[in-house]
This record gives C-alpha cells, structure tokens and sequence, in this order.
C-alpha cells in the first residue's frame, strides 16, 4: 500500500521526501507528479515504505505537520479508479448531460 502526502510546497523534490520518510523506516519508492505543460510538480507525492508499521508510524507522524512552510496531508493511497479511456473526447452521453444529445443523427 502507497502513502499519499498532499499540499506539498511546489519547491520539494524527491529526495526531500524520502528524507523525512526514512526517519520512519525503509523508504522503497517516491513518485512526485509533475505537470505535464508546466513540468511543475504537483504539490502531491506517494510514498511506499518497507513494512505497512512504518506507513503506519509515517502516517500518525506526518499527518498535519508543518513542513516547507505547509501543513501536510499524509494518508493511506486509495486505489487509483479506472477512467476509461485515455483518449478524451466527447461522445454522446445517454443521460442528456453535458449538453449533448440522445438522439442520433
């Protein structure tokens, strides 16, 4: 299970994170989203650790701490939900929402 660690400063870079994480443990993976058009991070962050006891401790540390000046927001990852595909675009939606129509033309 992954940590997620939200309102991150725009300034932090990975090896920030893993350096206050390793204080609770085995760091085995950060991932630090970066915006795509901005190449800016995101202001959020996962973190796996080794065992779910130093996600746990990490959590129960971490969560509401002040750091760079912000207050963190640290909890257990939820699942990443499946949006389907990629590709965007319209497409008509059966239930008349969004301004398109039922009807096919």
């Amino acid at each position: 299970m992954s940590i997620y660690v939200g309102n991150l400063s725009y300034e932090v870079q990975e090896n920030d994170i893993r350096h206050v994480f390793s204080e609770y443990g085995t760091v085995k993976r950060v991932q630090l989203p970066v915006d795509r058009e901005t190449g800016r991070v995101r202001g959020f962050a996962f973190v796996d650790m080794e065992t779910d006891a130093e996600e746990t401790t990490a959590i129960e540390s971490l969560d509401g701490a002040e750091w760079m000046g912000r207050n963190l927001k640290v909890n257990k990852a939820k699942p990443r939900e499946d949006r389907g595909s990629s590709y965007g675009g319209g497409g008509r939606r059966g239930n008349n929402s969004g301004g398109y129509s039922s009807r096919r033309y």
